[in-house]
């Protein structure tokens, strides 16, 4: 139950080490013992209306995903709505990492505005790591667990997998038959 209080009461992620600081040193549990208890916990949620999962920066109970259309009700505000620029940008990030403003420009074929760089850091989503060894030295950017969390996820190898890339040419060769096929007979006639 003590568990449970404190993962309520914290509003964030807790790490094992945490939850091990909150109890006396003679009263602390031993890692195995704390693992076994969150899983038991997790177990004991399961079909319920609070859930307990682990992510990147420890575990958190939360509501699960099928009731957000009856809880988002209770607050007035409303959810963020990014734009296709700003989730773009995110997911390259996401998927390239470390990556410079200027590779996201290349791929993205256009220029990269300072907001979406900025609201990607107000979030706590991305974070200079470091600096490219090239004339100008370039931020390199990164996710961060904030991120992870927030999409809950516990490591980027739990992002879906990418799309496989598209052969242009075969697409196109494809559209042009279906145009062909959708013409009415009569515009191949000589008349």
């Amino acid at each position: 139950m003590i568990l449970e209080a404190v993962l309520l009461a914290a509003g964030e992620p807790l790490s094992l080490e945490r939850l091990l600081d909150i109890f006396p040193e003679t009263e602390r549990p031993g890692r195995d013992a704390l693992r076994k208890a969150l899983l038991e916990l997790m177990n004991g949620y399961a079909g319920r209306g609070m859930e307990l999962i682990e992510v990147a920066n420890g575990f958190r109970l939360q509501v699960p995903q099928t009731f957000s259309p009856w809880v988002s009700r209770l607050w007035e505000e409303r959810t963020a709505h990014y734009s296709r620029a700003l989730l773009e940008t995110l997911a390259l990030i996401a998927y390239r990492q470390p990556v410079t403003r200027g590779e996201i420009e290349e791929v993205r074929g256009v220029s990269l505005s300072s907001s979406i760089m900025k609201t990607l850091q107000e979030r706590g989503w991305i974070k200079v790591i470091g600096h490219r060894e090239v004339p100008g030295r370039p931020a390199l950017y990164a996710t961060t667990r904030v991120f992870l969390d927030y999409f809950n996820l516990k490591s980027l190898s739990e992002l879906p997998p990418l799309a496989a890339p598209r052969d242009l040419d075969a697409i196109g060769a494809a559209l042009d038959q279906r145009a062909i096929q959708a013409r009415p007979p009569t515009e191949f006639l000589d008349v």
